[in-house]
């Protein structure tokens, strides 16, 4: 889509760009539009597309517009993804919604290597085990995403189970909330439906596991 409609893609970028912040439908159709049209533009060109999410997110007067542009370039390679990501940081630091929307954003962005991004942002000294709403916004996000939970070798599946081996001893009903992930996996090719079996099987092994997580696992199993 992006490829055949890269013209009017880009045109359509443009005329919602030009629509002034407003709480009524049209402005806030406008902004949607704008993040949406950009997000196709990334497939088709991403030199473009991170010219002109740079673009949007210097130039946003709203929250929206700036995550938006965020969004499109923590998919994407290139100096403009890791300008854009510091000065977000900078601007919100000490706003923990905020920045746990960052560390989400990052998390389920479709860049080949957000596993590795993941692993990364696990060691910020704004990342913590013990505060179970940037846990969800790190690990639930990463769920989310096909290249990198369930990258083929299994690694992302892995990264799952052991957070809720490390995460079960401190906050037992967060870390059972991360096994239905998955325990998803009769839905899933058979190659990546064995793996995702045996990390399942590999935390029901762990021994003083809580009764939460526990019951999970063996009802994912059963």
């Amino acid at each position: 889509i992006g490829t055949s409609l890269r013209d009017g893609l880009e045109a359509l970028h443009a005329r919602a760009a030009a629509v002034p912040f407003g709480i009524d439908a049209a402005a806030k159709g406008a902004r949607k539009v704008r993040t949406l049209s950009l997000s196709y533009i990334a497939a088709a060109d991403p030199a473009r597309a991170a010219e002109l999410a740079r673009k949007q997110y210097d130039g946003a007067d709203n929250m929206t517009d700036r995550q938006g542009a965020l969004m499109v370039l923590t998919g994407l390679p290139g100096a403009e993804r890791t300008g854009a990501l510091i000065d977000f940081y900078n601007r919100f630091e000490g706003n923990a919604l905020v920045i746990d929307k960052w560390f989400a954003l990052q998390a389920s962005s479709l860049h080949p290597e957000v596993l590795q991004h993941v692993r990364a942002l696990a060691e910020h000294p704004d990342f913590t085990l013990k505060n179970p709403n940037r846990v969800r916004s790190l690990y639930m996000a990463f769920t989310g995403t096909p290249q990198g939970f369930h990258a083929a070798n299994g690694e992302g599946y892995k990264l799952i189970a052991d957070l809720i081996l490390a995460l079960d001893p401190l906050n037992a009903q967060t870390a059972a909330r991360f096994v239905p992930a998955l325990g998803r996996w009769r839905r899933i090719e058979p190659g990546r439906a064995a793996l995702m079996r045996a990390e399942l099987e590999r935390i029901a092994a762990a021994p003083k596991l809580s009764r939460d997580t526990y019951e999970q696992v063996t009802r994912s199993l059963g």
